[in-house]
């Protein structure tokens, strides 16, 4: 029972996070006035401030088309430029929202997200885990025991030790999340 390499913890070999990749979000270009037909702009990713990777957007109605350099490895740097195209679907409340199909071939998937590779597809393609999927129970427990303690304004951790009910916040909620926030063990 068990063993080295038994369960589903990360090991080698195992796929990779969609943190490992760069990624391009429509719903963040949506909201930021970026997707109007016949405009172009850049958009560019940076690490510690300094800026490590970049592409050239142009938008058409109905698509975008990605223009950019890259290279695997030590392989000669590759000039790519391809249309990715937008699905539109409409809200409950009015408006609509946009969506990436991906670009892949054969796949056309419907998605908020495209990683960047040799091109930008969906996490399906790549096959991404999401980073969440890698946490051992222990680890998810911190996390959200840490997320209610956000919500209280106490200092992450729970060997911190507890503070004070906030300002505002409702003696049953505050109770409701204290409890919470205490984790469960296996």
């Amino acid at each position: 029972m068990g063993g080295m390499g038994s369960g589903r913890h990360w090991y080698w070999g195992s796929k990779d996070s969609t943190d490992d990749y760069r990624s391009i979000d429509v719903r963040r270009w949506k909201r930021d006035g970026l997707l109007a037909a016949h405009q172009s702009f850049g958009w560019q990713w940076s690490q510690h401030g300094e800026v490590v990777a970049s592409i050239r957007v142009r938008t058409e109605s109905n698509r975008v088309v990605l223009t950019y350099r890259h290279r695997s490895g030590g392989e000669d740097w590759k000039d790519e430029s391809y249309p990715v195209y937008l699905d539109w679907t409409a809200c409950n409340l009015g408006g609509e929202r946009p969506w990436f199909l991906c670009p892949a071939r054969g796949c056309g998937r419907r998605v908020a997200i495209l990683y960047g590779g040799g091109i930008f597809a969906c996490r399906h393609c790549y096959q991404l885990a999401y980073p969440s999927q890698r946490e051992t129970w222990d680890d998810r427990a911190a996390r959200k025991a840490d997320r209610i303690r956000d919500k209280l304004g106490w200092e992450p951790g729970i060997l911190n030790g507890n503070g004070w009910k906030p300002k505002g916040m409702r003696w049953n909620t505050f109770k409701r999340l204290t409890t919470q926030q205490m984790p469960s063990y296996k």
